[in-house]
């Protein structure tokens, strides 16, 4: 019989887990984000548009998405470690033969399919495990965990382009597979954790194979009222988030400052993410304020400095606004998985963060295209990053309808835990203790995780 924990440890192996999360985070965003590097050598290699050839990263980065569910589920019936260490080696197995393409439609297959499809098993039931084993400290952990992303991107790109001019793109393939082959070793570290929660409810929903499919890609949370309007507010998160990534350094272009100056401004977004990252951990977890006000707060403030960059017309004054995007989006990143088992419970993390995942993505999609089409309406970017801002300020409008995020306001930190062995709710005052208008708050701070 499994050792059953009755609260996540907090710590221990915990640390080994935030370690794997860590380079797992890298060994799959970090890529992605550099693989802008093999870009140009394919468009010369295969003499095609560059429109088409962007479609490799984007499938990609479409199939780990729209995947996620897969992952969860498949990590809810035979646990994390065996899923991510599939993940790994099928994400390696698409780069290795990628080196050995003919064609674009190769390309397609290779790394937009069999390497998306294992980041998808890799990714969401990583950080999905970080959030089992924390509970004081699950925001600090998860953005300790995410730092990888923003470490890697760093290091990445020019290592890959000292591949690609050492060994040709074809063996530059080969050392990036054999990168992503170390994916494996990292679910490996994974340990499989047994909560008092996960025992809390039935393990079969039902005789139909129907109903068991539906429980393990965690299908009843779509009438989880609060977990949708999550969702929701997430994805109009998602539409604006990304938008500078794709269209800041061409903002600067358009103000007429030279491509080196355009790409400082990611690379000073990039250092200001990290540090946004762990202050906003440090602070989550010091329980002074409740996580859905935290990131009501961060999401604001990125959404404002979005809306500021069409006022960024001097090159310092762009440099500050870029720099307060950086730390506020890298603040609000690890506050949005930490919340979730507030909502749902940590019983269902791996449903909840695969049905999260998938749907966040068509905000993710959208966004640059829409930012793009608006340019081309107006002639420049102004309209765009407005807009863009106005995604992310719908987004805290949507957060700020969870139920009671006006009422039950105590933050008392010497006391910010419920009952032992429950987990935290957004509805449950953070001191615990409720006075007489509050009762009926406590009533329906029990309704968080079930369908209402």
């Amino acid at each position: 019989m499994p050792v059953v924990h009755p609260d996540p440890p907090d710590g221990g192996w915990g640390w080994m887990v935030v370690l794997a999360a860590f380079f797992q985070s890298a060994l799959v965003f970090g890529v992605i984000r550099s693989f802008g590097i093999f870009f140009m050598e394919f468009v010369g290699y295969f003499g095609e548009l560059s429109g088409r050839v962007s479609w490799i990263t984007s499938i990609g980065i479409a199939v780990q998405q729209f995947a996620s569910p897969v992952g969860s589920a498949l990590s809810t019936q035979y646990g994390a470690r065996p899923v991510v260490m599939a993940g790994g080696f099928l994400s390696g197995l698409g780069m290795l033969l990628a080196s050995f393409a003919t064609s674009l439609t190769h390309l397609y297959l290779s790394i937009g399919l069999l390497s998306g499809f294992g980041w998808a098993l890799v990714f969401t039931p990583s950080v999905a495990s970080v959030a089992r084993y924390f509970k004081k400290r699950r925001t600090f952990a998860t953005g300790l965990a995410f730092m990888g992303v923003g470490l890697s991107s760093f290091a990445f790109s020019p290592l890959f382009q000292f591949l690609v001019d050492t060994y040709a793109w074809r063996g530059a393939l080969l050392v990036v597979a054999g990168m992503s082959f170390n994916l494996v070793v990292c679910g490996a570290l994974i340990r499989p954790l047994t909560l008092k929660e996960d025992l809390a409810g039935p393990r079969d929903p039902g005789g139909s194979c129907l109903g068991k499919l539906s429980t393990l890609f965690g299908l009843p949370l779509l009438s989880h009222w609060p977990f949708m309007r999550f969702v929701l507010a997430v994805t109009l998160i998602n539409t604006g988030y990304f938008i500078p990534y794709v269209h800041l350094v061409a903002r600067a272009w358009e103000l007429g400052f030279d491509e080196y100056q355009a790409a400082f401004l990611m690379s000073v977004a990039a250092v200001a993410d990290l540090s946004g990252r762990l202050l906003s951990g440090w602070l989550a977890d010091c329980r002074v304020f409740r996580l859905v006000h935290i990131l009501v707060a961060w999401t604001s403030l990125t959404g404002i400095s979005l809306a500021l960059v069409p006022l960024g017309r001097s090159y310092p004054l762009l440099m500050a606004i870029s720099i307060c995007y950086g730390f506020f989006s890298g603040a609000l990143t690890p506050v949005v998985f930490s919340i979730l088992p507030e909502i749902v419970g940590i019983g269902r993390i791996f449903g909840s963060m695969g049905l999260l995942q998938m749907m966040e993505s068509i905000g993710g999609l959208l966004g640059a295209p829409f930012s793009g089409w608006l340019r081309d309406m107006t002639g420049n970017y102004t309209a765009s990053f407005l807009a863009a801002g106005a995604f992310l300020l719908a987004g805290s409008l949507v957060l700020v309808t969870l139920p009671n995020f006006f009422s039950c306001l105590s933050s008392s930190p010497a006391c910010s835990q419920v009952e032992a062995g429950t987990e935290p709710s957004l509805l449950t005052p953070a001191c615990g203790k409720h006075s007489s208008q509050d009762r009926d708050c406590l009533a329906r701070s029990q309704d968080l995780r079930k369908p209402t």
